[in-house]
């Protein structure tokens, strides 16, 4: 299912209502989320299911990509040993492990289609922040609430996903970070 031509946002939030009012797809266990420039291995999603079929605790479970720039950094989001929730970059396991967060980003992560089912979590799940109450990105906004509620996720270092910068917004043309 593409969703073209919306915020990324509204765009994820929709698709999944639409997933969820389908009779035959919200049977489905498992719902991949994978964005237009970002690029899993061949045998990324096979990985994430094994990942996700071994531990049951985590609600999503994402490939490894990194913010585009120089500067990137792993979207690893926050610490959950730390008492006060953050989204703080963290370190990738060097040994290709899985790595427990706060948030994840949306570029290439399968989620239990069940937590959608949640009535518990607000509505919309996604949704871009930018004004008075803050600044904010669709990805952390949903984590933020998904967290309060018990919900898990994790970053699974083996699955090394790139993330491609055609105009070179972000440092080089038509480079993957």
């Amino acid at each position: 299912m593409a969703a073209i031509g919306m915020e990324v946002g509204e765009a994820f939030s929709n698709s999944i209502a639409e997933i969820l009012a389908h009779p035959d797809l919200n049977q489905w266990e498992y719902l991949l989320t994978i964005e237009h420039d970002n690029i899993p291995p061949s045998d990324g999603l096979v990985k994430l299911i094994h990942q996700m079929e071994t531990h049951p605790e985590f609600s999503c479970i994402g490939g490894l990509y990194w913010t585009k720039g120089p500067q990137g950094q792993p979207q690893i989001w926050g610490d959950p040993k730390d008492p006060v929730l953050n989204f703080r970059p963290q370190p990738p396991d060097p040994n290709g492990g899985l790595v427990e967060c706060c948030g994840t980003g949306m570029g290439f992560n399968l989620w239990r289609l069940s937590m959608f089912k949640d009535e518990r979590l607000r509505r919309p799940w996604f949704k871009t922040v930018a004004g008075a109450d803050g600044v904010g990105t669709q990805d952390l906004y949903f984590w933020g609430d998904a967290r309060k509620h018990g919900y898990r996720c994790a970053i699974d270092c083996s699955v090394k996903v790139g993330h491609y910068d055609m105009t070179g917004q972000f440092g080089i043309e038509d480079f993957t970070w």
